[in-house]
Parts: C-alpha cells; sequence; structure tokens
C-alpha cells in the first residue's frame, strides 16, 4: 500500500479510503490510486483489511443452492455474483445436492471464511445451524425453499399456486387421469406443488388417485422408471404434471421410449433448455431464477446496510408457456 501511495502522489490513509470505497476522496484522486493499483499489480488482502476495518467486513458473501448442475441454481448463481461484483463484494459458492450433511457444513464453512452475509437454499424444515448464524449476527436470505421458521428473510416462487396453474391447464384440455411426479415431499418445495396438484384436483371435482402420485423421486432415471410404470398399468394416466425440471426430463424420457410424446400430455414445473425445440415443444410453469436472484441480492445487502425492519417472505409469481405437451387432448395430438 505505501508503494501505491508513492506511486499515486498520495498518503497511505489516503489510498485506504479508496480501496476501502470510503467518502472524501475525490475522482480525480481515486483515479491515481486505481493506476497506480493496475500498474503496480497490487492485490488487496481483504481478510487482512478486515481487522482493521471498524465493521469487520470481508466483503465476501456466502451462496448456496441445490446443484450448480441444475440451470434454475446456475441462473441465480449469476445473478446474485453479478448484484454482489457491483459492490466489489466477492461471493463463495457451494452445492448441497439436498443433502443435509452437505448443507450444515457448506454453511460452517462459510463462517469461518467470516464472510459478512448468506444466500442460503435449504433440504430441511429446520436448519439446525440457525442458532449458529443468530449467535454470529451474520444476516441471511433463504432462496427456492423457506424454513418453517418465521423470522427469516426468504424469496421464493409461488409454488403451491404454479403447480394448481399447470395441473388446471391439463384439465381444461380433458383430463382426468392426471399422474403427479414429485421430489421427495420433505423438500418444501415438493410439498407445496404437491398441494396445488390437489388444489387442482379439488377445485374441477376430480378425486384424487393415489396411484397416480409418484413422490420421493430424487433425478430423471427413477421419474423415467416411474413413468414407465404408471403407464404399463391397466388405467394409464392422459396427462402428467411433473413437479420439477430435472424430473420432467425424465419424463420425456419415458414418454418418447413408448412412443407417446404425441398422445400424454405433459406440463412441467420449470422451464428447460431446448424445450421450444422439442417436438412437441415442453408446456412448463416457469419460474423466474433471475428475479429471485435479484430481491433476494437486494434484500441481503439492504441487511447489511442496516436495514432492520422486519422478515419478509417474497413469492416470484410464475408463468404457464403452453408449447405443446400440455395442450394435448386425452388420446390426440396437440389441439
Amino acid at each position: 500500500m505505501k508503494d501505491v501511495a508513492a506511486l499515486a502522489g498520495a498518503g497511505v490513509k489516503t489510498v485506504s479510503r479508496v480501496i476501502n470505497s470510503e467518502p472524501n476522496v475525490t475522482p480525480a484522486m481515486a483515479k491515481r490510486v486505481w493506476d497506480a493499483v493496475r500498474e503496480l499489480d497490487y492485490q488487496v488482502d481483504l481478510q487482512a483489511g478486515s481487522l482493521r476495518r471498524a465493521d469487520g467486513r470481508t466483503r465476501t458473501l456466502g451462496l448456496l443452492v441445490g446443484s450448480v448442475d441444475n440451470p434454475f441454481a446456475g441462473i441465480i448463481h449469476r445473478t446474485v455474483e453479478d448484484a454482489a461484483a457491483e459492490r466489489g463484494v466477492a461471493v463463495f459458492a457451494a452445492s448441497m445436492d439436498d443433502d443435509a450433511r452437505r448443507e450444515s457444513d457448506a454453511v460452517r464453512t462459510f463462517l469461518q471464511r467470516r464472510v459478512d452475509g448468506l444466500i442460503l437454499t435449504t433440504a430441511v424444515s429446520h436448519p439446525e445451524y440457525l442458532a449458529l448464524i443468530r449467535d454470529r449476527g451474520v444476516p441471511v436470505v433463504y432462496v427456492d425453499r423457506e424454513p418453517e421458521e418465521p423470522d427469516l428473510d426468504t424469496v421464493a416462487s409461488a409454488n403451491r399456486a404454479g403447480a394448481e396453474m399447470g395441473t388446471a391447464h391439463l384439465i381444461a384440455h380433458g383430463h382426468r387421469r392426471v399422474a403427479l411426479l414429485a421430489d421427495r415431499l420433505e423438500l418444501v418445495t415438493a410439498s407445496q406443488r404437491r398441494d396445488g396438484y390437489l388444489d387442482a384436483l379439488a377445485a374441477a371435482g376430480i378425486p384424487a388417485a393415489d396411484e397416480l402420485i409418484v413422490t420421493e423421486l430424487a433425478d430423471a432415471e427413477a421419474a423415467a422408471e416411474a413413468l414407465a410404470t404408471l403407464l404399463a398399468g391397466d388405467d394409464p394416466p392422459t396427462a402428467v404434471f411433473s413437479a420439477q425440471n430435472i424430473i420432467t426430463i425424465g419424463a420425456l424420457h419415458a414418454l418418447r421410449q413408448a412412443g407417446l410424446s404425441r398422445s400424454v400430455a405433459l406440463v412441467g414445473f420449470d422451464d428447460l433448455p431446448l424445450a421450444d425445440l422439442v417436438e412437441p415443444g415442453v408446456t412448463v410453469v416457469a419460474q423466474d431464477p433471475q428475479r429471485i436472484g435479484v430481491l433476494a441480492a437486494e434484500r441481503i445487502f439492504a441487511r447489511l446496510e442496516g436495514d432492520e425492519a422486519a422478515p419478509v417472505r417474497m413469492q416470484v409469481p410464475t408463468t404457464l408457456i403452453p408449447r405443446g405437451t400440455g395442450e394435448i387432448t386425452p388420446g390426440g395430438p396437440p389441439a
């Protein structure tokens, strides 16, 4: 820092103010300092700097998503990272793969790195590490899945309403035998979407058929096997509501393998890459992960800037995108 100060013709305190984005530095002086930083390839030691700052900030966030393999999580990751970069904040990111132990380990690692704030997805209703977060005074925002604790900021899709909308779309096209393929019900998103599916059936006066509800599906392969079994039954479904994008991929494989891509309707929850390019196109209830990421970033930075308002639970609306598979009528091609 002394070398930067000498090259810029400034005091060490001025260089510190510029690097730490503190006030009372003219734009001309800030430019001279940053020019010197680049010329000398000076690397700021953020952890060492945090020890000297009054607020102890490290200018880092911890971000935990379900899996970076999932496009939904990837968009949230990118959006949070972009918002953080605008503020000179680095993001440590990790996947939990819906494993409670891995989730807990990741959060504890973030705290060991002294992150300023946390944006988390959870696999459980009552995360055991919450007491540790509160003891450290680290602000946290949950995305995608909300713990049952009421005093937390959360940003999630309108899962139940979206699932009801997708199922009702199939019913509106004449279907009465609508299968549900869903993830583990201990995941709040899966249970909410199951409830939305049941809401749509009840609103239409259609009794729920237990044999058409298959849950605890962990991946595309399990979903494909489950749907293949349903399709081979004595009274198969004429339509399928798939409650997660990876499960939808498995459903598509099963329908194609059975030669039923054009005769069994399908609506998936969450969009898929290239969903508009397959034939017929895949009808989906689309989430807005970019909006979720933006709101989560705004919330965590507001907390870091001193916002002490009551916690908020934000729901981001979903959108039905009809592309073909959801418009197939019983026993026929897309209407």
